[in-house]
């Protein structure tokens, strides 16, 4: 008999591309080939986002063009998995049949076995959606004992079991590049009024150390040469885990991972951003980069939203950053609109924008989801109003980052070039993450994989002209 091909699309953040190669890893060991192209295999698994409102338009246009290759090509069934899948089970099934399954996270252990069976013709029960935060302990300790599944956490692979070479790592490359995610954790704790994530990822777990240098390892034998540390929340590494601080000892080993020449931090909470975790981050080997969720600077806004902080405290913040790494880049995303915002609560933001000197930010327009509390609050803004402060907020901060990547010029930046774009060596310096940020093209060639020292001679946009020294 023929092996079966499947193919994996990932929609999404990073976290979900880690997910991804855990399935593909699990598929690989049980006899699956994969292959790029859906058009060029018996199953199509879509892996989807549900975050927002546009995230989630794009997995089902996904879905219905995967769908679409059934008539024409190949591909034999169309199946769903990730945020999407997960947060509406049976109600995505039944809105979408063109979709053969729709998998949860509860699955993925077993997914080849879901695969032959709805290939067979035996379909899939799709799962009833339940709120995550429910099926583990509450005391963060406690969970480590588990058994419930946690996407991306596959760890290692069973026993008989093994990868052609390196660590038992259940994960399989599904890109070639010279950066790669690395999931530090799962799920989230917090209750920000805004957002539906811990109700369909869950409590917040910890990976343990030890498999996260396993797979840093293992990525470094791949040629990965920076990795970029994901989560709901990287300050919260450890906790559950018995050491808040575990985040501080584990960034001095993956930078002696050989190999490895970055390590890149991102998603911290900026109110569990300790000193102790800013003196690590400004040590050898850790990208010059802070990631922090401020999502407002108005005070009032912040409380609404059940977050911490105000301008002030993030200034503080940025210069605490700063003080340690002067050239270190910072991005953060902001909502606007939230109910109960005010004209004042606009300028409140527009002013902290003005100082903080952010390398990146990202702006996003408040829209009522499902099961949050903010679905709930009062004084909603009407969504005209929420629009133009959007494109309001929107182009100030466009202008910004422009001035601030105008500022880098005759810095020196430390570039890891990912590809050649028009004819230029083009990848991210310490300061830009990569795919979210701006990046760095070279003004002499250089191989892909290999790090630059170079000066930083023009701006073009947030993105930047180097040239080597």
């Amino acid at each position: 008999m023929s092996r079966r091909t499947v193919a994996l699309v990932t929609l999404g953040c990073a976290r979900n591309e880690v997910d991804s190669e855990e399935l593909a890893g699990r598929l690989a060991a049980d006899g699956w080939d994969l292959v790029d192209d859906a058009a060029d295999a018996d199953v199509a698994v879509v892996n989807t986002c549900g975050f927002v409102e546009s995230a989630k338009k794009d997995s089902v246009d996904a879905l219905l063009e995967a769908a679409e290759l059934k008539q024409s090509g190949r591909t034999q069934a169309v199946v769903a998995v990730g945020c999407m899948a997960e947060r509406y089970g049976s109600e995505l099934a039944g809105a979408l049949p063109e979709a053969d399954a729709v998998l949860g996270f509860d699955d993925y252990a077993s997914v080849s076995e879901r695969l032959r069976s709805i290939l067979a013709g035996d379909g899939h029960t799709s799962h009833v959606p339940r709120d995550r935060r429910t099926l583990l302990p509450i005391s963060p300790v406690s969970r480590a004992a588990s058994a419930r599944p946690v996407p991306g956490h596959g760890d290692l692979l069973p026993e008989g079991v093994a990868p052609a070479s390196g660590p038992r790592v259940l994960r399989r490359r599904l890109g070639e590049g010279p950066i790669a995610p690395l999931k530090l954790a799962s799920g989230c704790d917090r209750r920000c009024a805004f957002c539906a994530i811990p109700a369909f990822r869950g409590a917040y777990v910890s990976r343990r150390p030890e498999e996260v240098l396993a797979e840093a390892r293992w990525l470094a034998e791949q040629g990965v040469r920076e990795v970029v540390l994901v989560s709901e929340n990287s300050s919260s590494y450890g906790k559950d885990l018995g050491d808040i601080r575990a985040l501080e000892t584990l960034l001095p080993q993956l930078t002696s991972v050989p190999g490895l020449d970055r390590v890149r931090v991102s998603y911290l909470q900026p109110a569990e951003v300790r000193p102790g975790l800013l003196d690590v981050m400004a040590g050898e080997g850790v990208a010059p980069y802070f990631d922090l969720s401020f999502q407002h600077a108005s005070g009032p806004v912040l409380r609404r939203m059940r977050r911490f902080g105000d301008t002030e405290r993030f200034l503080d913040l940025l210069g605490e950053a700063r003080a340690r790494v002067p050239l270190a880049g910072a991005r953060s995303s902001f909502i606007v609109g939230f109910p109960g915002e005010t004209e004042a609560d606009v300028a409140e933001l527009e002013r902290f924008l003005v100082e903080a000197r952010l390398d990146a930010m990202g702006v996003f327009g408040y829209s009522d989801e499902e099961g949050t509390e903010g679905a709930t609050l009062p004084d909603k803004l009407p969504a005209d109003v929420v629009e133009a402060r959007h494109e309001r907020v929107g182009r100030l901060v466009e202008e910004l980052a422009a001035q601030r990547a105008e500022e880098r010029v005759g810095e020196l930046v430390d570039v890891l070039v990912e590809r050649t774009e028009d004819g230029r060596p083009v990848g991210p310096a310490g300061h830009q993450a990569p795919d979210v940020d701006g990046v760095t093209a070279l003004t002499a060639p250089a191989a892909p994989g290999s790090f630059v020292r170079a000066r930083v001679v023009a701006s073009v946009g947030v993105d930047l002209v180097a040239e080597p020294v």
